[in-house]
């Protein structure tokens, strides 16, 4: 369960269509994913891939972004895009930084995402992530997603285990706070 938000804390979700917004995704995957866990700038070029795509091309009705605001300052994101059948989506690189943890952003841009993927009628919704990044993982079991599969690779300059989880969007939504 998320913690509430301090009174203090003007928090808003948005869709990320401002100018830099694209660019923030990019610079602070790079620069969080070094600090936290030492992947080199092959993430980072992941990431930027994937906005690219995103910014070059997606479909408006199937595809969008989002960026989590702490106070009118970018502290997060997520992006939602085809996946390779018509009926599933992907969700794309979920972070929330350091600074803005225990607020709630990461399940309240996940519900987000979850929305728009029911609205645009997917029947479900897969990810791929990495063993290590534990707290995306509660969010994502949260909301029902269940691991689907685990591979050793070695990427980012580590050893990892990468996972592909999924979530059938014809069950009923678990209660997230």
């Amino acid at each position: 369960m998320a913690q509430q938000t301090p009174p203090s804390a003007n928090v808003t979700v948005r869709r990320a269509d401002r100018p830099g917004d694209l660019g923030w995704v990019v610079m602070a995957h790079g620069e969080i994913y070094d600090r936290q866990f030492g992947w080199n700038t092959d993430f980072e070029a992941l990431v930027a891939t994937i906005v690219g795509d995103f910014a070059a091309g997606h479909d408006p009705a199937r595809e969008a972004a989002w960026i989590a605001e702490v106070n009118g300052e970018r502290a997060g994101c997520v992006f939602l895009v085809s996946g390779d059948e018509r009926e599933t989506a992907k969700l794309r690189i979920l972070l929330v930084t350091p600074a803005s943890r225990g607020l709630g952003l990461g399940t309240r841009l996940v519900d987000e995402c979850l929305t728009f993927a029911r609205d645009a009628h997917y029947q479900r919704v897969v990810l791929w992530t990495n063993d290590v990044l534990v707290s995306a993982r509660r969010i994502y079991q949260a909301f029902g997603f269940t691991l689907a599969a685990e591979e050793p690779h070695h990427s980012f300059g580590h050893d990892l285990v990468g996972q592909t989880w999924t979530l059938d969007l014809d069950q009923p939504s678990p209660t997230v706070r």
